[in-house]
C-alpha cells in the first residue's frame, strides 16, 4: 500500500515513476489486513498514530471514488461502524472521542453480547480490491512497475545513492524511495541506522454467508470480526514475533474461531473458507517512519506503519511529498522522522 499509494501520488505530480517490487506488487500485509480504517480502540494510541490516522480517514471517501471512477474497480469503502464489546476503558474512551468530535454512542448490542461503544463514523475497505485499483492506476498515470526484482544493495557517494544493485540490474534514479513493510531494513541494508522495523504475524480467517450476518465491525479484546457487502466476513487477528516465517498454525486458527463463535454463533455451522497470514511491519508504539535519510540527502523512507498502513496510508503520503516539494506540513511530522534515532 505504501509503495502505491506513494508512486501514484508521484506520478500525479508529474514525476518518472518506477516501483520495483520483491515479489507480486500489493500481495503482502496491505493484502492480508482486514481493512479497518481506524486504530482498534483509538483512545489507546498515541497521538502521533491517531493524528495521522484521522487525516487518512477524512480522505478515503474521495480516494477510493476517485480510484473507482479512474480504474473501474470498486475498493468497496463503507462508513460500516465499530462496534467495541466490553472490556473497554469507558471513560477514556468518551473523553478521547469528545476531545477529537469524533462520534460516540453506549449501546447494548444484544442479549447475548456485553455491552458496547459504537464509532458509527468508522468506515472500512477491501484491501485486495484497494490495491488492485491502485496498481491499475499507476499503471495508467505511466507508472513502471517490476515485479520479482529484489533490491540487493545500495552504490553510495558524496551523501547519495549513486545507484541500486537488483536482481534485475542495476537501476538509478534522480531520489529513492523505500517502501519495503516489514523489508525495509533489509532494502537498506548499513543504511538501517537504528531504525527498529520487524515483522510482525498476523492470521485471519474467511468464511461465507448468504448474506452479510453482522451491521458493524465486532470488536473484543483485539479480536474482529469485519462485515463485507457480499457476506464475506474477516475474523482476526494474531499478533506473532516469529520473525520471517508466513505460515499459518492450527493453534491461531482454532483460537480466532472459538472467540469468534462466542460473538457470532451462527459461525459454528459456516465452513472455513480460507486461512492466511501477513507479516505488519511493526514499529515502537505503531509510529512510522516518513520522510528523509539522515545521511543520504536523495534516499526517503515510508514504512513501519505496523497496523495501520492502510488506514494511514493519503496522509503518510501526503506528508512524503511536502518534503519533497518543501511544501508545508498540515501538522508537525518531526515524530515521524524520529525512528532513524532508534526506538522512540
Amino acid at each position: 500500500m505504501a509503495g502505491l499509494a506513494t508512486a501514484q501520488g508521484l506520478l500525479e505530480q508529474g514525476a518518472t515513476v518506477t516501483l520495483l517490487e520483491r515479489g507480486a506488487v500489493g500481495r503482502e500485509s496491505s493484502w492480508a489486513g482486514g481493512g479497518i480504517l481506524s486504530p482498534l480502540c483509538p483512545w489507546n494510541y498515541p497521538a502521533e498514530v491517531t493524528r495521522l490516522t484521522s487525516r487518512s480517514a477524512a480522505q478515503f471517501p474521495a480516494w477510493t471514488a476517485a480510484l473507482h471512477a479512474a480504474t473501474g474497480i470498486d475498493p468497496e469503502y463503507e462508513r460500516s461502524g465499530m462496534l467495541v464489546l466490553a472490556p473497554f476503558d469507558a471513560d477514556a474512551a468518551q473523553q478521547w472521542c469528545a476531545a477529537h468530535g469524533v462520534a460516540l454512542q453506549q449501546v447494548q448490542a444484544s442479549v447475548n453480547l456485553p455491552p458496547g461503544l459504537l464509532l458509527p463514523e468508522v468506515a472500512q475497505v477491501r484491501n485486495p480490491r484497494l490495491v488492485q485499483a491502485q496498481r491499475q492506476r499507476v499503471l495508467s498515470l505511466g507508472g513502471r512497475i517490476v515485479e520479482q526484482c529484489t533490491v540487493q544493495g545500495m552504490v553510495t557517494e558524496g551523501g547519495r545513492v549513486q545507484a541500486l544493485a537488483t536482481s534485475c540490474g542495476a537501476r538509478r534514479a534522480g531520489r529513492y524511495i523505500v517502501t519495503a513493510g516489514a523489508w525495509s531494513r533489509a532494502v537498506l541494508g548499513e543504511y538501517a541506522l537504528q531504525l527498529d522495523i520487524r515483522p510482525i504475524r498476523g492470521q485471519m480467517l474467511l468464511f461465507r454467508f448468504a448474506a452479510p450476518p453482522l451491521r458493524h465491525v465486532l470488536l473484543q479484546d483485539g479480536l474482529y470480526l469485519i462485515p463485507r457487502r457480499d457476506g464475506h466476513v474477516l475474523v482476526g487477528s494474531t499478533l506473532e514475533d516469529v520473525g520471517f516465517d508466513k505460515s499459518t498454525t492450527a493453534t491461531a486458527r482454532d483460537s480466532l474461531r472459538q472467540r469468534a463463535e462466542v460473538l457470532l454463533p451462527q459461525l459454528r455451522d459456516m465452513p472455513l473458507v480460507q486461512h492466511w497470514s501477513g507479516l505488519r511491519p511493526a514499529s515502537p508504539h505503531n509510529i512510522p517512519t516518513i520522510g528523509r535519510h539522515p545521511q543520504l540527502e536523495n534516499l526517503y523512507l515510508n514504512s513501519g506503519h505496523f497496523r495501520y498502513g492502510v488506514t494511514m496510508a493519503p496522509a503518510s503520503v501526503e506528508i512524503l511529498l511536502n518534503e519533497l516539494s518543501g511544501a508545508v506540513q498540515p501538522f508537525d511530522v518531526a515524530p515521524y522522522r524520529a525512528g532513524w534515532g532508534g526506538s522512540i
